[in-house]
């Protein structure tokens, strides 16, 4: 019987952690398996706490959202311990990309008796970030200034934040020129956004990229050229099902190495938590993460 350390940060959504939690364990409990809860300070403590059971030999369950996930898988990338998600946060969309229940018994089920799938991650390199390791995406542009303004809402929580942050991005937003170099060639990109994903998702249920997947060692780049604002607000309601890629404004390619530079201050962010500016160098990392899903 598997042997989990849950890994809750009390103070970053922790009342939903707990809750999501509780509901879990005590099912992974009942059916016999040892389960033991850690206490996060922050995010780096997270990944001390992380590699610290896994070098007991424990299943690792983060629980929280994409933040959580991104930081605890990163920091497991390229070891052999096993990680479980207890999704618990506004986006949850790398359990989205896993396709993980919501329901805790189903959840719990996956936790218990189903077995480890191997994943990509993505290594993430810049000038700030000398090396760190997340799981979903990289994305530079109005998704990263959308997303640091949903972070910092107090009165909505869920979509509805992401929601509000984009609407306030793009109307302050004017396009850069990126250059985005692709496994060694150069291409020259005017607009809102470059995203080298390896989770189909990011941002709270939007499908970026439709066809990327979490165990074909590429990255999908997902570009959106400068248009009327009027026509990007309908491309981002076509993100809900990824209709997006059909526009002409849309641009998708695929590499294992990817470099992003642009004309001027570009933020850019990663699982939802890296926050930096342009220029930034991602690769993917094959097969680095064992999973339950």
């Amino acid at each position: 019987m598997r042997q989990f350390t849950a890994i809750v940060n009390p103070t970053a959504g922790g009342s939903a952690s707990a809750a999501a939690l509780l509901k879990v364990a005590r099912l992974l409990r009942e059916a016999g398996a040892g389960l033991e809860t850690a206490y996060s300070r922050s995010l780096a403590h997270a990944r001390e706490l992380a590699l610290h059971a896994g070098q007991q030999g424990r299943v690792v369950l983060a629980v929280g959202g994409d933040g959580m996930a991104g930081g605890i898988g990163g920091a497991l990338s390229g070891t052999d311990t096993l990680l479980g998600l207890v999704p618990a946060g506004r986006g949850n969309d790398f359990a989205r990309a896993l396709n993980l229940p919501t329901e805790p018994d189903a959840l719990a089920q996956v936790l218990l008796h189903h077995e480890p799938r191997k994943v990509d991650t993505i290594e993430v390199e810049s000038a700030v970030h000398q090396r760190t390791v997340v799981l979903g995406s990289v994305y530079a542009g109005v998704d990263a200034l959308a997303n640091r303004h949903a972070n910092n809402a107090t009165l909505l929580r869920g979509a509805a934040s992401y929601y509000a942050g984009g609407l306030r991005a793009v109307t302050t937003w004017r396009p850069a020129r990126y250059r985005v170099t692709v496994d060694g060639q150069e291409h020259l990109h005017t607009g809102y956004t470059v995203v080298a994903a390896n989770s189909g998702y990011y941002g709270s249920g939007r499908l970026i990229a439709p066809d990327a997947r979490l165990d074909d060692g590429l990255l999908d780049v997902v570009m959106i050229r400068e248009a009327p604002r009027r026509l990007f607000f309908a491309l981002m309601n076509e993100l809900k099902t990824g209709g997006h890629v059909h526009r002409p404004q849309v641009r998708i390619l695929r590499g294992r190495e990817i470099r992003i530079a642009a004309d001027r201050e570009v933020p850019y962010g990663a699982d939802g938590e890296v926050e930096a500016t342009l220029p930034v160098t991602v690769r993917v990392l094959p097969a680095a993460l064992r999973v339950l899903s």
